[in-house]
């Protein structure tokens, strides 16, 4: 489910998933496939770890990857979830095709 909430967002950030709704800044977002495929990747990472357990690993990640470049943006970029979204967002079929816990593979390499 599609949500459109203007306020919700940090400065340039467009798009969150927050199991189960995809959180949009603008009406207009809807359109852009890439933008939802990537989100819908993330729905998927949630679901697949029962929601809580993304979450807990995400922020983990994000906050040890920060300790890791000393640039926020930086780490955010290299969290595995995102690696693996960015990585496939253009492929709209990913998801038929995408294996269980496929973010694993994208902790380590670069």
């Amino acid at each position: 489910m599609i949500v459109i909430i203007r306020r919700f967002f940090y400065k340039d950030y467009v798009g969150l998933s927050l199991w189960p709704f995809i959180i949009l800044k603008n009406v207009h977002l809807k359109q852009d496939a890439v933008l939802i495929n990537h989100e819908r990747i993330h729905l998927q990472q949630q679901q697949e770890l029962l929601i809580l357990p993304f979450y807990f690993l995400y922020i983990s990640e994000w906050l040890l990857r920060s300790l890791l470049y000393f640039d926020t943006y930086k780490a955010y970029q290299n969290i595995s979830f995102e690696r693996e979204a960015y990585q496939n967002e253009i492929n709209m079929e990913y998801l038929e095709t995408r294996k269980r816990f496929s973010f694993i593979k994208y902790f380590w390499s670069h």
